[in-house]
């Protein structure tokens, strides 16, 4: 899919769109194994606990 490329605003700033995935866990310990499991595989990853 390809991004559609815009110009910048009138401040200069140039938007660059991100795509991020949430996934729900049980507990710790699996979050952990999603973790490396994904980062194996060489997805770009941020841990979060809320």
């Amino acid at each position: 899919m390809a991004t559609k490329k815009t110009a910048p605003g009138r401040n200069g700033f140039n938007y660059k769109p991100k795509f991020g995935l949430i996934i729900t866990c049980k507990d710790e310990l699996t979050q952990q194994e999603h973790f490396q499991r994904l980062k194996a595989l060489g997805y770009k990853l941020r841990v979060v606990c809320v």
